[in-house]
C-alpha cells in the first residue's frame, strides 16, 4: 500500500517538491552559516520524495539547547512559510477521498517544517 501512496504522491508534486528542497539546500549549503539549514531542507526533499512507510519522531536531542536555538532561527528566517504551503495543499489534496492521504502527508510535513532541529525520520515496520 506504500508504494502506491509514494507513487501517488509523485505523480501529484511530490517529485517537484522534492527538487525544491534540495535545490534550496543546495544554495544553504554554499555558505558556512547556512549548511545546518541546508541539511535541514535536505532531510525534507528526502522525506517529500518518498513519504509513505515513513514517519517524523523526536531525536534524541530534541529538547537541547542548540536545537531550540536553531529552531528559533528558522522560524525568524521566514521558513514558516513552508508550513503554510503544506497547510494550503493538505486541505486542497483532503478535499476528495483519494487525496486524503496525500493531505495527511502534507500535514505531517507542515509540522516537521515548524520546527526540524530535533526531529527524525525513520522507517514504519
Amino acid at each position: 500500500m506504500n508504494v502506491i501512496g509514494n507513487i501517488f504522491w509523485i505523480i501529484f508534486g511530490g517529485l517537484i517538491t522534492a527538487i525544491m528542497y534540495f535545490i534550496a539546500g543546495l544554495l544553504l549549503c554554499i555558505t558556512i552559516i547556512g549548511i545546518p539549514f541546508g541539511i535541514q531542507l535536505f532531510k525534507f526533499g528526502n522525506y517529500a520524495l518518498w513519504p509513505f512507510g515513513r514517519e517524523i519522531v523526536n531525536g534524541a536531542n530534541s529538547t537541547g539547547c542548540l536545537s531550540v536555538i536553531m529552531n528559533v532561527i528558522w522560524i525568524c528566517c521566514g521558513w514558516w512559510e513552508i508550513a503554510l504551503t503544506h497547510l494550503f495543499f493538505g486541505l486542497v489534496f483532503c478535499i476528495t477521498i483519494i487525496g486524503i492521504p496525500l493531505g495527511i502527508k502534507h500535514f505531517q510535513m507542515a509540522l516537521l517544517s515548524c520546527l526540524p532541529f530535533g526531529k527524525e525520520i525513520r522507517q514504519t515496520v
